[in-house]
């Protein structure tokens, strides 16, 4: 079983920046690949970015050159910093972990709220 917790979301204007965490619960988390995911309102859950255990990064088109994740092992923490932020970055952001290996993510936070004012 594993548990994530988010936070650093909240609200600032376009242009500005954030940086969310997500807290992962257990001993093997650099095991994982992690993931973060976002989702606007009347809109479907949409992958932002994901690290894997060898550290290779993995961006959507749309966040590319303004977000970059990152992970701390030694934290069990998994970051995502977000600058050059635009209205259309307002979502829930969803960090989630891909225990199985398969490309699936198997669990998932609750969830922090971002938004961009413009």
């Amino acid at each position: 079983q594993v548990q994530l917790v988010e936070s650093g979301g909240g609200l600032v204007q376009a242009g500005g920046s954030l940086r969310l965490s997500c807290a992962a619960s257990g001993r093997t988390f650099s095991m994982y690949a992690m993931g973060w995911f976002r989702q606007a309102p009347g809109k479907e859950r949409d992958f932002v970015a994901a690290i894997r255990r060898s550290y290779s990064t993995y961006y959507a088109d749309s966040v590319k050159g303004r977000f970059t994740i990152f992970r701390d092992n030694a934290k069990n923490t998994v970051y995502l910093q977000m600058n050059s932020l635009k209205p259309e970055d307002t979502a829930v952001y969803y960090c989630a972990t891909d225990t199985g290996g398969g490309g699936a993510y198997n669990y998932w936070g609750q969830g922090t709220q971002v938004t961009v004012s413009s």
